[in-house]
């Protein structure tokens, strides 16, 4: 373990398991989080950027020193670092530090990518009046237009983690990899205040137009694969956006309004059915309950309310029920991979979002005893690339190439 603190330990880890894929070093990690005290989050914000500014001064030094490789491999943890120190400063209205240390971890990212080989492209997608950022990273193998995979994130993500958590398994099975913020999301929420919408599918049309339109990517070969509560999110796209090839959740979650509904089952059933309506008074005891736990007060207050715009648990519960894939799972047309984690509430879902799809399906279980049974099976991410690729190149094997 990292910390005694079982959610600091949680999203140390979280950190810590990117270090397969370039994101971090387990001894910066470890004597990190040594110096963190439990529960102290301003220490968290202090300890974690020390480890992000001192790494980020490696790549610097190397860089100046003509040594590209080891000033990419800094940068590359350097950024994964300063996502880390801002975690626990979430909420509106948004901290100067979240603010710094966001333009720290977008800057780092962009050192590596411009080292990375190949280069990563960085991308602004029309959306709207604005642009949504992102990255094309390309195969490092491919002939001539190759398949493309588009990764969406969830809550507390940003589009730089999701280059650990999608793109360097597909750029090295052959696959492009488009990664990209969308509202409530990264730079999109932090400095252009957009908060998340339900209908992902208005977010994903544009990211796919722009990958329609590259030479280098076979458009009957584009697939969206989301992780947490991008799980929902790409669902949801996919009813929406029939030119996708396939999609892939990561958990099958059938969006907000169920894990909602099962927190506050106790809630007066009138209150839970109209929020907006309810008296004020009966979500006290249950905003009580809220800020005396540090996790949950940081899961719903500080990042739920952040990312969805609202101020209070009764707006919260209201947007919520616009969050489900009930009605939109049957206009689903593409392939789809479930995944489900034993260990993972979000995944209790899956079998009710596997029930309503009519399309070729499968539901792939992750044990614990396989190493696999976290959040996104973060300890056994190996497994989950595995299990999500094979099931991809085998369903796209069987679209030509253009």
């Amino acid at each position: 373990m990292l910390s005694s603190d079982r959610f600091f330990n949680d999203q140390a880890m979280r950190s810590l398991m990117h270090m397969q894929f370039g994101g971090a070093d387990f001894g910066e990690c470890l004597t990190t989080m040594q110096r963190v005290p439990p529960g102290d989050h301003d220490a968290w914000l202090r300890e974690w950027s020390a480890t992000a500014q001192r790494v980020a001064a490696i790549g610097d030094a190397c860089a100046a020193a003509g040594h590209a490789v080891s000033a990419r491999e800094a940068y590359l943890r350097a950024s994964n670092y300063f996502r880390t120190a801002y975690l626990m400063h979430y909420g509106a209205p948004t901290e100067e530090a979240v603010v710094d240390c966001f333009e720290r971890e977008s800057a780092a990212f962009q050192a590596f990518a411009e080292r990375a080989d190949p280069p990563l492209q960085p991308l602004e997608i029309p959306y709207q009046g604005t642009t949504l950022p992102g990255y094309f990273c390309p195969a490092l193998r491919s002939s001539g237009r190759a398949p493309l995979l588009i990764a969406t994130n969830g809550y507390d993500s940003t589009l730089h983690e999701m280059y650990f958590a999608f793109a360097v398994a597909a750029n090295r099975r052959g696959y492009h990899c488009l990664l990209f913020d969308g509202p409530g999301q990264g730079r999109v929420l932090i400095r252009q205040g957009l908060p998340m919408r339900p209908d992902w599918e208005a977010v994903v049309r544009p990211v796919v137009d722009l990958a329609w339109g590259r030479a280098d990517v076979d458009p009957r070969r584009i697939a969206l694969a989301g992780w947490s509560f991008g799980g929902y999110l790409a669902l949801r796209a996919a009813a929406g956006e029939h030119r996708l090839a396939a999609c892939l959740a990561d958990p099958g979650l059938s969006g907000l309004w169920r894990p909602m509904e099962r927190l506050f089952k106790d809630l007066p059933a009138a209150a839970l059915a109209d929020p907006l309506s309810a008296d004020a008074a009966v979500f006290e005891p249950f905003m009580a309950m809220i800020n005396a736990s540090p996790e949950l007060r940081w899961k719903i207050v500080q990042r739920g309310f952040w990312v969805h715009g609202v101020a209070s648990l009764a707006e919260y519960l209201a947007i919520a029920r616009d969050y489900t894939t009930e009605a939109s799972a049957p206009a689903i047309r593409c392939p789809v991979f479930l995944a489900q984690e034993e260990q993972d509430p979000l995944g209790a879902t899956a079998n009710e979002v596997f029930d309503a799809l009519t399309v070729p399906k499968v539901l792939v279980r992750f044990l614990a005893s396989e190493g696999a049974g976290d959040h996104c099976a973060m300890m056994g991410r190996s497994l989950m690339h595995q299990r999500m690729f094979d099931w991809l190149d085998d369903v796209l094997a069987a679209r030509t190439p253009t």
